[in-house]
């Protein structure tokens, strides 16, 4: 089935660490969720989907290709890592620039690329500055450009949404929203099923290397969705942005960071209380630098969803 990416009783292990264990998937285009709290296998798997290792045990193949040895297997797929690593002085615009001459295109042509790449995560204006002097939300628009900017036909994204302000982060689910409307396979790795549960086809769950659950989306959140779940929020007024969102009815508890600089959030009601942070946001109150899920909660969510009362690993 080349237009699947497919993996067959895949097993990884770094000596006697296991890294994934018998994961075999068969994933056709559209959103795909790769859920799991730190620890659980999700980067190893995309590593693995990626030729960046190779499996223990098990093959692999992305669209009839194989991670390995395929030749233009990179002009099929596009990665954008969690890693926040650049080389020094580099421009924004020279990164992603960089990225596609390795492609062999033409100078013309990857310059179109790259203009065009650029505009997609709204980041013309500050294409020609050194990534040094970027925020971390902009670094990882950079590398969601770089990910892109070929037109490669499976897009995989490790935590794509880590340390994005809401209004970047809603910008980012569009953008992979329209992606795979188009076709594309995007596979992306979260801490938390809600994150991107609106865009989402399917969802895989896994935990300690080994899968847990596979399936639609709305099954498994239907399955999940009365337990509430923590945010981390770092912003300037943590202490009226919690003020608020007790008032209008969207958290169960708040507890203000000890360096004064955040507010870590507890709402049964992910969708609503995302829509509401948008607001406030927006209002222009409360200057919000960034939204994250807390790890604690997804080890908590993965234990109701296996029977566990242990923690993953």
């Amino acid at each position: 089935m080349t237009d699947r990416i497919v993996l067959d009783n895949v097993s990884k292990f770094y000596g006697e660490v296991l890294g994934v264990n018998r994961v075999s998937l068969s994933i056709p285009p559209g959103i795909t969720t790769l859920v799991g709290p730190n620890g659980s296998g999700k980067t190893t798997l995309m590593n693995l989907l990626t030729g960046l290792v190779q499996p223990s045990s098990g093959s692999i193949s992305v669209l009839g290709l194989s991670p390995s040895n395929s030749t233009g297997f990179f002009r099929e797929v596009g990665y954008c890592t969690q890693f926040d690593s650049f080389p020094r002085g580099l421009t924004g615009r020279q990164f992603v620039l960089d990225g596609l001459m390795l492609h062999g295109m033409s100078a013309a042509e990857a310059n179109r690329l790259t203009a065009e790449a650029l505009a997609r995560v709204d980041l013309g204006e500050a294409a020609g500055k050194r990534i040094e002097g970027y925020s971390k939300g902009m670094r990882q628009k950079i590398r969601l450009a770089q990910s892109i900017a070929h037109h490669p036909r499976v897009l995989i994204l490790d935590e794509p949404l880590n340390g994005l302000d809401p209004m970047a982060r809603a910008e980012s689910l569009a953008l992979f929203e329209e992606l795979g409307r188009q076709g594309m396979h995007v596979l992306i790795s979260s801490h938390i099923l809600d994150e991107v549960d609106r865009i989402s086809d399917r969802v895989v769950l896994i935990t300690g290397g080994y899968l847990v659950a596979e399936g639609d989306i709305h099954a498994v959140r239907t399955e999940v969705r009365d337990q509430p779940m923590q945010v981390l929020v770092r912003c300037d007024r943590p202490g009226l942005l919690a003020s608020r969102m007790f008032a209008l009815d969207h958290c169960v508890e708040a507890r203000l960071q000890p360096d004064g600089k955040g507010v870590l959030l507890r709402t049964g009601e992910m969708a609503a209380f995302y829509a509401l942070l948008n607001q406030v946001a927006a209002e222009g109150l409360v200057r919000i630098e960034a939204v994250a899920p807390a790890d604690d909660d997804a080890n908590a969510l993965y234990q109701y969803l296996i029977g566990s009362e242990g923690s993953a690993s």
